[in-house]
């Protein structure tokens, strides 16, 4: 990277503790790659609201493996993205540095709030109008929104095909109605995250993070070569 490259504006926030203002300020201080990057661009999205808080810091763990099982991927940027608190939204520069990633991602810590998984679906659409966006990963466990401004949203990623994929925590209803219609409205897929198969859920990401490095060719001859899990994702967009 090089720092020729327009600083990031990240969205407007008033951090509520510490935490989150070292986020953002972290985040800032790093290059954001040019929009015409010919790498792959995948946004990482997390809940990070006080519902995930009695599971957090094994959620942490497993998704910190995920990512790094992801990074193996090469030609591959990564937007981190988190909500929590009262409208509390932090978004990192594209990075394609996995540790730089990992580093902001451990610095997020969960605050009781709301839902804001419309604004996730909307800031992707946004990112996309400055330059491409291969795929959106949200990691989360309940929706408190409205489903029909969420389902909304989904359909205007679909309209500059966007796939989202979905890991939902606990896999409880009804958000699981709701995270299933967002992975059928972008084409994406849907899978349930807890810790009782952390190999799966590093295979999926990686799986996810091939997609959007490679396509979908590349998507389906991991699949075939992996088989499991990532071979059931490959099938999955393929059925819609």
């Amino acid at each position: 990277m090089t720092d020729k490259t327009p600083p990031h504006k990240t969205p407007a926030t008033r951090p509520t503790s510490q935490s989150v203002a070292a986020f953002l300020q972290q985040a800032a201080q790093v290059p954001m790659r040019a929009p015409d990057s010919k790498n792959g661009r995948l946004i990482f999205a997390m809940d990070a609201t006080a519902s995930r808080g009695p599971t957090w810091t094994q959620a942490m763990g497993i998704q910190t493996e995920m990512f790094q099982e992801a990074a193996t991927v090469d030609g591959l940027d990564v937007q981190l993205v988190y909500y929590r608190g009262l409208m509390d939204f932090g978004a990192s520069p594209w990075l394609s540095d996995a540790e730089r990633v990992i580093g902001l991602m451990r610095g997020v810590d969960v605050i009781s709030g709301h839902t804001q998984i419309e604004r996730v679906l909307n800031h992707a659409t946004g990112e996309v109008k400055r330059g491409k966006v291969n795929a959106l990963v949200f990691i989360g466990d309940a929706v408190e929104e409205s489903a029909d401004l969420i389902a909304a949203a989904a359909g205007h990623l679909a309209l500059r095909g966007v796939p989202v994929f979905i890991f939902h925590e606990g896999g409880a209803e009804p958000a699981g109605a709701t995270f299933r219609q967002i992975a059928q409205i972008t084409h994406g897929a849907y899978s349930v995250f807890d810790a009782s198969s952390p190999q799966q859920l590093r295979d999926l990401l990686k799986a996810v993070a091939i997609f959007a490095a490679g396509g979908r060719k590349a998507l389906e001859n991991f699949g075939r070569k992996a088989g499991g899990v990532a071979l059931k994702l490959t099938h999955q967009m393929g059925a819609k």
